[in-house]
């Protein structure tokens, strides 16, 4: 074999392993889809009829549960979670990354130390805070502990630290104070790392369910992954769980984290590549 036919077949292993792993990751979605189609008595059945496709189950997650109104919980706590989150990771990230103050490293150390902290632990502390401020069952229990995320704070800084200080020195001279530095200089040149962080947490927050299961009471502020256990519970009949309704409403409840990578998916990728600006 020659060094050019070598070189081609080591070329080309980073790819066919890439294509192997997504497509291991596809099959278990593509299965969920295809059962989604069928009727109940096709999931398990020897033989099962797999033309044509039957949308029974995706008329009937609407009616057996307010599913509407869950996903607009979703999409209304995941959107001011992520926002939130985003605009005090901006900020704190600037902040570690460009201002000088005593206590800076020792500050993001305890930052970081929240990211080997386990979710679980928190869990009763934050559930003890907003029964004591009367938040439970409400947005607020659902907002409110997530608008700062330390993982943001870290990925933002390191990105605002590859921001050449000349910038900044430059925008100083035209008499920009350190706000206008942050939003019409820092900002513009890190956008494809700002948006990556915004989608990581708005993943996050919308296939969220712990939280929202302990805090929630009731369909009133009820998210759609508390839906759909909901779903889950309802669908089960004789023992037997009507599997094509679950996946259907599952396959509805991932449609919007479909769009959100869509909408930003070539910045995730620049976000996630970029080492620095050049």
């Amino acid at each position: 074999m020659s060094t050019t036919n070598s070189a081609r077949i080591l070329g080309a292993l980073p790819l066919a392993a890439t294509s192997l792993v997504a497509v291991l990751m596809a099959v278990p979605f593509a299965y969920g889809l295809v059962i989604s189609l069928r009727e109940p008595a096709d999931v398990l059945a020897a033989h099962p009829h797999l033309w044509p496709p039957r949308l029974d189950a995706y008329r009937r997650i609407w009616h057996l549960v307010p599913l509407a109104h869950y996903l607009f919980n979703s999409l209304l706590v995941s959107a001011a979670v992520t926002i939130g989150a985003t605009f005090t990771s901006i900020l704190a990230a600037y902040v570690f990354a460009r201002a000088q103050f005593r206590g800076r490293d020792t500050l993001f150390i305890g930052v970081l130390a929240t990211l080997m902290v386990p979710a679980h632990i928190t869990l009763i502390p934050n559930y003890l805070l907003m029964a004591r401020v009367g938040l439970l069952d409400s947005y607020g229990a659902l907002i409110l502990p997530f608008l700062a995320n330390g993982f943001a704070i870290f990925f933002l800084r390191q990105h605002f630290r590859a921001v050449p200080r000349v910038y900044d020195e430059a925008a100083r001279l035209d008499g920009a104070s350190a706000w206008h530095v942050l939003w019409q200089v820092i900002v513009p040149l890190t956008r494809p790392a700002i948006g990556s962080a915004a989608l990581f947490i708005f993943l996050g927050e919308w296939n969220s369910y712990i939280w929202p299961r302990i805090v929630t009471d009731g369909d009133a502020v009820a998210t759609a992954q508390i839906g759909l256990a909901r779903l889950y519970l309802k669908s089960a009949g004789e023992g037997l769980v009507d599997w094509p309704l679950v996946l259907a409403a599952s396959m509805t409840i991932l449609v919007p984290t479909l769009v959100a990578f869509a909408l930003v998916e070539r910045r995730l990728v620049r976000g996630v590549m970029l080492g620095g600006i050049k």
